[in-house]
C-alpha cells in the first residue's frame, strides 16, 4: 500500500509530487530545499544556514511519516558548489548521527536558487 505523507511543518510541494511516500515499513522523502514552510521563500544566505533549514524541513516530513533522522538508511545530497562540502557536512553530521549510506553530488542549479537539497530513505 502506498500512502502520501503531508505536513504543514514543511514546505508544500512546488510541483506534482508529495513531500514523502510511505511503502510498507519505509518512507521516501522528496528532496527538501531551504524553504520557510509558511512563506515559501529561501531561508539563509550561506550553506550553513540553508542546510539547517533543509534539516528542519526533513525532520518535519520524517516525523509526519512516523520516522526520524535516526531511522535514515540512505540520503542523497545535492550541492550547488562542492566547495561547500565541509560546511554542509558539519551541519549534516549534527542530524544524521547514525551515518546512513549517502551520495553527495554537485549540480548546476537547484530550484529557487537554493545552495543545497537533501532527500532521505528511512524506516518507520
Amino acid at each position: 500500500m502506498i500512502e502520501k505523507v503531508s505536513t504543514q511543518n514543511a514546505p508544500a510541494a512546488i510541483g506534482p509530487y508529495s513531500q514523502a511516500i510511505k511503502v510498507g515499513e519505509m518512507v521516501f522523502t522528496s528532496g527538501q530545499i531551504p524553504l520557510d514552510p509558511k512563506t515559501g521563500t529561501i531561508v539563509g544566505e550561506n550553506i550553513t544556514e540553508q542546510t539547517e533549514q533543509v534539516m528542519k524541513n526533513l525532520g518535519a516530513v520524517l516525523s509526519a511519516a512516523g520516522s526520524g533522522y535516526e531511522k535514515a538508511v540512505k540520503t542523497t545530497c545535492f550541492l550547488a558548489d562542492m566547495n561547500d562540502f565541509a560546511a554542509f557536512n558539519a551541519v549534516y553530521a549534527k542530524y544524521f548521527t547514525t551515518c546512513p549510506a549517502r551520495s553527495c553530488v554537485a549540480v548546476k542549479t537547484l530550484p529557487k536558487g537554493a545552495l543545497v537539497e537533501v532527500e532521505v530513505i528511512a524506516t518507520l
